[in-house]
């Protein structure tokens, strides 16, 4: 029996784990400092989607399941959905963990990571009620990528991108000419700034909005 569907958000994470994150921020901070600051992230993420009220999926990577303490799994409250990610590049694992949220009863869904700090409850808001008049919504990060999509029905169709066109700035565009083929209706959201780089860090410790737990992170340079 396919359960009834109800507005979730899909958060797509990398575990926690020095040297695999965050990796252009190690500059500023380290290896075990970028992972710090992507336990953080992952954290203030879940926060986020928990205190809105969504049902919360957290797709993570299988070498990083509940058998490895330094996993998304430890960071993950009480009610909140694992599942695996599966595929290889991230246009495949996006298809695949929106195909099971939405088999498990999303519906619309919001698809986040864990790069943009100071996405907030108001985001999530303006999102779920642009999908009540359009197919899709996106959240355009900086970096010509984006840090949010709505989906009303699973589009998968709309991660079919190159794969060498991930983590680049053509994400967007791409992304809007496959919905614009499939006859969709697309909204945007304001941008926001993905943390991904030194200079995204000096700009975002300058920003109120800016979680504290973050900016301490940020800030502890000096000691690297």
């Amino acid at each position: 029996m396919t359960p009834p569907s109800t507005p979730a958000v899909l958060v797509m994470a990398k575990a926690p784990r020095p040297g695999t994150v965050k990796t252009r921020l190690h500059p500023l901070l380290g290896p075990t400092g970028c992972a710090r600051l992507q336990a953080e992230l992952i954290r203030h993420t879940l926060e986020t989607t928990s205190a809105q009220g969504l049902r919360t999926f957290l797709a993570y990577t299988s070498e990083n399941g509940p058998d490895n303490p330094e996993g998304p799994y430890s960071l993950t409250p009480t009610g909140v959905r694992l599942l695996v990610q599966r595929g290889g590049d991230l246009g495949q694992r996006l298809t695949a963990a929106v195909t099971d949220a939405f088999a498990d009863g999303a519906g619309p869904l919001l698809v986040i990571g864990t790069d943009a700090p100071t996405l907030t409850r108001d985001h999530l808001t303006a999102a779920l009620s642009a999908l009540e008049s359009a197919d899709v919504v996106l959240g355009p990060a900086l970096d010509g990528g984006y840090y949010l999509i709505g989906l009303r029905a699973p589009h998968t169709e709309l991660f079919a991108l190159d794969p060498a066109w991930w983590s680049t700035d053509k994400v967007l565009a791409a992304t809007l000419t496959r919905a614009d083929e499939a006859g969709l209706r697309t909204r945007l959201l304001a941008p926001l700034r993905d943390l991904d780089t030194p200079e995204d860090a000096d700009v975002l410790l300058a920003d109120p909005a800016l979680p504290p737990g973050v900016a301490a992170l940020l800030k502890r340079t000096e000691a690297v």
